[in-house]
């Protein structure tokens, strides 16, 4: 039993460390073709990185993303869309569907990736380095931080304590030199995100 146990800290161990020498260019990602890319393609770019549903009272965020991404991609912003089903299965569908309907009802065009889980055991290797690097610091003030609040305490009453993506549209910041600068939750201020995104660029 000790040698377990011994054995599943080593494990553990091992991954922090290999996590800790990674870098946000060391990761590939499934495309929607389900082909490998490497992020190491966006380096000098800044990047917010989102996982998505397309059935989630914060799906209209999708249009506030691509009027961010209509003003700053020249200036140096990439937008990654990650399309996730785990919470409340607000993603249903393949990838095809998926994006079909948010490139006909939000005229997306910023780059969408193959559908992903953030937490878990099959999470992606990103977003386990994603939080990682910024944990979950609260969903701020307002009505939608208290619905959440209160809707994440009725399943885990310690949910503040812990870095898992708490639902739909999180968002991190990651700077032109590859830094996990920031953390918005889906109930931060678009106009604030996106304030804190151009005092990013270049």
């Amino acid at each position: 039993m000790k040698l377990k146990v011994l054995a599943a800290a080593i494990a553990t161990l091992a991954l922090a460390t290999t996590m800790s020498a990674q870098g946000i260019y060391d990761f590939k990602v499934k495309n929607m073709d389900g082909k490998e890319v490497s992020l190491s393609q966006y380096k000098g770019k800044v990047l917010l990185i989102v996982n998505t549903a397309t059935k989630c009272g914060f799906t209209p965020q999708y249009e506030e993303l691509q009027e961010m991404y209509d003003k700053y991609k020249d200036k140096g912003l990439v937008i990654l869309d990650f399309p996730c089903n785990q919470f409340g299965e607000q993603a249903p569908g393949d990838i095809a569907s998926i994006h079909e309907f948010c490139t006909k009802k939000y005229n997306t065009t910023f780059p969408q990736f193959d559908k992903i889980e953030v937490n878990g055991a099959n999470e992606s290797p990103l977003f386990a380095y994603l939080k990682s690097k910024q944990g979950f610091k609260g969903f701020g003030n307002g009505t939608q931080a208290k619905f959440m609040d209160e809707m994440m305490k009725k399943s885990d009453p310690n949910y503040a304590s812990k870095p898992d993506i708490k639902w739909n549209f999180t968002k991190f910041l990651v700077d032109s030199k590859g830094e996990v600068v920031a953390r918005f939750e889906p109930t931060a201020s678009m106009n604030f995100v996106s304030t804190v995104v151009s005092s990013k660029l270049y």
